[in-house]
């Protein structure tokens, strides 16, 4: 399977005015070398037979614009079709057909297979940090969890008398801002960032899987201290972290009959300050992103929209920064 041909522009693009609302995302396309990208893309369509597909590289970047504007497939389809600034950046001349939705679909449950999407990140993240972006050495690692409903949260029974809940999520309890208990049916995302809000690290599970659970494992391993809340406190989690000599900023909790310090509240509160990072970066994704509902049923589904979801974030990061310095 052969890859369409993109046309680098045509006499219809060569007519078009120029526009500032043209070039938002022109900033993206020159803070990273997509080349590189497209490496670990190449051989999704590696095959001579069957009909031509779109470049993965163009594919890849619609589905950052899906995440961006918090699109359907449906919806990111024809904002491909009419919409200029989005032929802009994927690299789509006037005069070319766009890929349909179900093409979009398939494409996204392609890359979602043998942790090519976990490979993307790290190149994301690698070609971020050698444009001095991102800190990769001595760097801390602030690790969370956030809670997503599922897209069917809901007890109903359907036709054949079956529950129509999503199967793989699970029911999650959490104090809420009022101090009442708020249950909720769905995922948890399990995040690692660094100090400056990029994600490193990113796991997902069912809503009743202690945010614990995913601790080790979202650990970088060239990180220097992690901070964590109190329901990260353990003395196995103590024992790992001093082990690989990281300093532990993990909130001390309070157990029965044994209160806290005045100097471990003192520390909790410190620590509480550099923890408070990842709080503002699941604001961002809830309120901008769209991460506060699944979009899709199952585990690796709603995964692989949250790696997509973190390499877009990534993105508008750096580009923050480096337009700040």
């Amino acid at each position: 399977m052969a890859w369409k041909p993109l046309k680098q522009t045509s006499l219809a693009d060569a007519l078009l005015i120029e526009h500032s609302a043209l070039t938002e995302l022109d900033g993206i396309l020159s803070l990273i070398n997509w080349h590189a990208i497209e490496a670990k893309l190449t051989d999704l369509h590696a095959s001579k037979r069957g009909e031509r597909a779109y470049p993965p590289l163009m594919m890849f970047k619609a589905l950052l614009l899906q995440v961006w504007y918090n699109l359907s497939d449906p919806a990111l389809e024809q904002q491909l079709a009419r919409d200029l600034l989005f032929r802009r950046f994927v690299g789509l001349s006037l005069d070319q057909a766009v890929p349909d939705h179900s093409s979009l679909w398939r494409f996204r449950q392609l890359i979602s297979q043998d942790g090519r999407l976990e490979r993307l990140l790290l190149q994301l993240n690698s070609q971020i940090a050698e444009a001095g972006l991102l800190i990769r050495s001595g760097q801390i690692s602030i690790i969370d969890a956030s809670v997503i409903e599922a897209q069917r949260h809901r007890p109903n029974k359907g036709v054949d008398g079956n529950n129509t809940q999503d199967k793989e999520a699970g029911y999650s309890v959490k104090a809420s801002s009022d101090g009442k208990q708020k249950t909720t049916y769905g995922f948890k995302a399990h995040i690692n960032v660094e100090e400056d809000g990029f994600i490193n690290a990113l796991q997902i599970s069912a809503g009743n899987v202690h945010d614990s659970q995913h601790f080790t494992e979202l650990l970088t391993g060239d990180e220097h201290a992690v901070y964590a809340d109190s329901a990260y406190a353990s003395a196995k989690h103590e024992a790992h972290l001093a082990l690989q000599g990281i300093v532990s900023g993990i909130l001390k909790r309070a157990y029965r009959n044994t209160p806290l310090t005045e100097a471990q509240k003192q520390q909790n509160r410190i620590n509480s300050g550099t923890r408070s990072i990842v709080e503002r970066v699941f604001g961002v994704l809830k309120l901008h992103y769209g991460m506060a509902k699944a979009r899709y049923l199952g585990l690796a589904r709603n995964h692989a929209r949250l790696m997509l979801m973190t390499m877009a974030y990534n993105l508008k990061r750096g580009l923050a920064i480096q337009q700040i310095g």
